[in-house]
């Protein structure tokens, strides 16, 4: 199917066939164009699943979206805990800020070592020790009872434990199990249920602090993490011996199906460090890493520094969760009729410009309900269509070993996001620097994935060596743009002694309608 007058193939139309026409082809042969010319390339192709889900489909997706949904639902509950902790270890903010920016970077430097666990073992192994260690580190957390005691359990040893237990390891799998048409759409769903967790959790992690304590809460958020060991055996699969369904070597305008033996990781990570495009792709995702913790973690505090009740700054948060559930399906559908890399541009440059109209505006309930819900729309969107294009370019079988390197550099962004917000914020008790520079980097990923090529990645040259460090020079251009991004913002994080939050709120008698569950006071 095509797009205005984009060229895109429908995913599963044959590869060297024009949309509308039908494949000619001999056995063992290239196809044959039946125009009698040369084979048209399209910008698409749809390398073949590697594996079959040892249950019914449906229950290997409801069983990634049910794990997602625990993983990502309690750890988008850290950004209503922060402070109760430091309040209750009597510390700055900042200091327990750095734990989750530690975290982030574990995350990272952990996923592509279980990627590659879950490519030679198997998901279900990988999520259930994850689960387990998820479980523990919690619990450990709990206990914590100085800065380094949380950096220890809740930054090292969680970081670790998410990413076993991550959705990197679960979309990977179902772009395995996937059929080549539905692939797209089926890691929409996924990413949707998985935003259920958010959704769910954050409201009620919320009702339960205001009860208890934040140790208390961290005793119950580990049963639930536990829950992941359950549902992980349901999400198994079992390789399927076809013709050379491994390789993706053959360029779109030739559409051939190669019969040698299938790469080696080692054989993809040279040519993933050859790809520009790969390399930007890793930088465009520490765009992503660096939105999603910056605002997960510091909504809640920027909310209630403007006078805005916690309930407010929470249902903001969960909010996000659940309109992220009709943008993970808007975006999967997408991404079966517009090229990813455009759905992708599209999302960046809207966060830039909702998050931008969200400081624009005066700050009240309403401002943060619809920024939640604008927000979530564009949320964790850009995962699944992350993944498909690693799969895209590289086809199934090291897939989650190559995701889990694009997803180093998204919690490199994490970590960036988490340490300078925390570091900003003590240094000028203001909020508002983080949020210009997540507007500056939003163009930013914008830019980068226009200049993205999804297609198949050829071999690099015999002679041409290993190539550039995958996630050092996708990371650098866009460390860059953060350094000009925080240069330009050096305006707004000036020390706020006159209250640059005051310049938020609303003017006396500003009237907000918002159900009345809300704060509508600010």
């Amino acid at each position: 199917m095509t797009t205005g007058s984009d060229p895109v193939s429908n995913p599963g139309t044959a590869p060297g066939t024009t949309p509308g026409t039908a494949p000619v082809s001999t056995s063992g042969t290239a196809p044959v164009s039946t125009s009698g010319t040369a084979p048209v390339s399209t910008s698409r192709t749809a390398p073949a699943a590697t594996h079959r889900s040892r249950f019914p489909l449906w229950v290997a997706l409801i069983a990634g979206g049910a794990i997602t949904s625990i993983s990502l639902g309690v750890r988008s509950t850290f950004g209503i805990l922060l402070e109760p902790i430091a309040e209750g270890l009597d510390t700055q903010t900042g200091s327990i800020a750095i734990a989750v920016a530690v975290q982030n970077l574990l995350w990272g430097f952990s996923q592509p070592i279980a990627g590659a666990a879950s490519d030679r073992f198997g998901p279900t192994r990988t999520l259930a020790v994850g689960g387990v260690l998820y479980a523990l580190s919690l619990l450990l957390l709990s206990r914590a009872g100085s800065p380094t005691a949380v950096l220890l359990s809740g930054g090292f040893v969680t970081g670790v434990a998410i990413g076993a237990a991550s959705f990197a390891v679960v979309l990977s799998t179902v772009g395995k199990i996937s059929p080549p048409e539905k692939r797209s759409l089926n890691l929409g769903i996924v990413s949707a249920v998985g935003s259920l967790g958010q959704f769910v959790l954050v409201p009620l992690t919320q009702w339960y602090l205001d009860r208890t304590d934040w140790s208390d809460t961290l005793v119950l958020l580990a049963v639930v993490a536990g829950l992941i060991v359950l549902v992980a055996p349901f999400i198994a699969s079992v390789a399927v011996n076809t013709p050379d369904s491994t390789r993706n070597d053959a360029p779109p305008s030739v559409g051939r199906q190669g019969t040698e033996p299938a790469r080696t990781l080692r054989d993809e990570l040279r040519r993933a460090g050859h790809s520009r495009s790969y390399l930007l792709l890793n930088g465009a995702f520490f765009v992503c890493g660096f939105h999603v913790t910056s605002i997960g973690i510091f909504l809640p505090g920027y909310a209630q520094d403007g006078g805005l009740s916690s309930a407010t700054a929470s249902t903001g948060l969960a909010l996000i969760g659940l309109f992220n559930i009709a943008g993970s399906l808007i975006v999967g559908v997408l991404g079966q009729r517009i090229r990813f890399t455009t759905v992708l541009a599209w999302i960046y440059g809207l966060r830039a410009v909702v998050i931008a109209a969200y400081l624009l505006v005066p700050l009240s309930a309403a401002s943060t309900i619809a920024f939640g819900m604008a927000m979530g729309l564009l949320w964790l969107a850009t995962v699944p269509m992350t993944s498909a294009i690693v799969t895209q370019q590289f086809g199934p079988t090291h897939a989650g070993a190559l995701f889990g390197i694009v997803f180093l550099s998204h919690q490199i962004g994490s970590f960036a996001g988490a340490f300078l917000g925390g570091e900003l914020l003590d240094a000028t008790d203001s909020y508002l620097g983080i949020w210009w520079i997540g507007v500056a980097l939003g163009v930013t990923g914008m830019v980068l994935h226009l200049l993205i090529d999804e297609s198949p990645v050829p071999e690099p040259p015999v002679s041409s060596g290993n190539g550039l460090p995958i996630v050092p020079a996708g990371v650098g251009v866009t460390l860059a743009a953060a350094g000009v991004a925080a240069a330009l913002s050096v305006g707004t994080v000036a020390p706020v002694d006159t209250g640059a939050s005051e310049l938020l709120r609303p003017p006396p008698g500003f009237c907000v309608i918002a159900p009345p569950v809300l704060d509508t006071t600010a």
